[in-house]
């Protein structure tokens, strides 16, 4: 599958800026936008994870690069250690919804739905999730009287700007080069890394031979490992699919209810359930599959059904008792797991209710795509 290869040059860019100066770029940008703020780092944490969602679409590379530098920032500050971790986690989620996103890229594979499109469906999402934790933090922040971060002059504002331009422009080159239909969106996987690399070797001075060949072997490990979870759900997905378990699945839950937004609803569950589980290709390789006969029987758009997907394994990832991203921050910040998971409940919630609304205001999600991508 040619489309597949997006996925190591998506990896490897993610890799390529956690090494530079790039993600240390990203956070000084959303510091000088909204740290000003109360609870300033907090609305700098999830600023940081939209812009660098749109150069990688991965929710791990953002929780465990921008992430060690977010918490460590808060922890400065003195904000609670299980908030610092929790807020990471929640707002590292935004990586596979705003464009690109590695695990849409499976989805289109196993749907045919466009790439594009599931792109632009994931920019309204993305930016809701990223308003919503906002509100929450200060709200947060007020009650517990977190601290007003740095006012920096204007003449800092331009200098930090200018600074961080080079990295800002990777969202603009990678989406700009999609929809313009100058390059697929394997090669702006490809573009966006070269990109990256160019702008640390050169611009921020931060990247070697030495760094490239450890970014190289690195980015070799991740895609090894995730192309033998994704070999081996292929086996058993075309063993599912010969013995036509997707139709006996479509047909059981047909003959429960016609409804298509209870249905949506008993998918949702399913899949949050999932994600706190199961790795998110697996689900992708094997479980998508499964309910997609159904979801076309219902006549649900295969690109609104996509972004929802998404966002469900993405709410699972960071939902106890095994949620990756739970993990990760606290493995990155020596922070127990029982506080983080005490004061991540609260932007579950969040998340849920931003879930919710795509699953059944179908517009959030089609209204971009419909309108540019036609």
């Amino acid at each position: 599958k040619f489309i597949l290869i997006a996925v190591p040059l998506f990896v490897f860019t993610a890799k390529v800026m956690n090494t530079g100066k790039v993600t240390e770029m990203v956070f000084k940008f959303a510091n000088i936008l909204v740290g000003r703020w109360k609870g300033g780092m907090g609305h700098v944490n999830v600023i940081a994870s939209i812009i660098f969602s749109g150069m990688t679409g991965s929710a791990v590379a953002d929780a465990s690069g921008l992430g060690i530098m977010e918490i460590e920032a808060m922890r400065k500050q003195h904000y609670d250690d299980g908030f610092s971790c929790a807020i990471t986690a929640a707002s590292a989620t935004i990586g596979p919804i705003f464009p690109p996103s590695i695990p849409m890229v499976f989805y289109a594979m196993f749907s045919g739905a466009s790439i594009g499109r599931l792109f632009l469906g994931g920019m309204v999402p993305g930016i809701l999730i990223g308003i919503a934790l906002m509100i929450y933090i200060a709200y947060i922040s007020k009650k517990r009287n977190y601290p007003t971060g740095e006012r920096y002059p204007f003449r800092e504002l331009i200098k930090i700007t200018l600074k961080a331009f080079p990295a800002l422009l990777t969202p603009a080159i990678l989406l700009g080069g999609i929809y313009s239909g100058i390059v697929t969106p394997t090669e702006a996987a490809a573009l966006a890394g070269f990109y990256a690399m160019l702008i640390s070797f050169f611009v921020y001075r931060s990247l070697g031979l030495k760094q490239l060949l450890e970014v190289i072997i690195d980015t070799v490990k991740t895609t090894g490992s995730l192309s033998l979870i994704v070999g081996a759900a292929f086996a058993f997905s075309y063993i599912v699919a010969i013995e036509h378990i997707p139709d006996m699945i479509s047909g059981v839950f047909l003959g429960f209810t016609n409804n298509k937004y209870l249905m949506l609803l008993i998918i949702n569950i399913v899949f949050i359930i999932l994600g706190m589980f199961v790795d998110t290709s697996c689900i992708q390789v094997v479980f998508v599959p499964m309910v997609l006969p159904l979801v076309k029987a219902l006549g649900i758009d295969l690109v609104h059904f996509g972004v929802v997907i998404v966002l469900n394994m993405m709410i699972g990832l960071s939902t106890p008792p095994f949620g990756m991203l739970l993990f990760i921050v606290s493995g990155i910040s020596g922070t127990p797991l029982r506080i983080i998971i005490k004061e991540v409940f609260p932007m579950l919630l969040v998340l849920i209710i931003v879930l919710l609304l795509i699953t059944y205001i179908p517009q959030i999600v089609l209204f971009i795509p419909n309108t540019i991508w036609r």
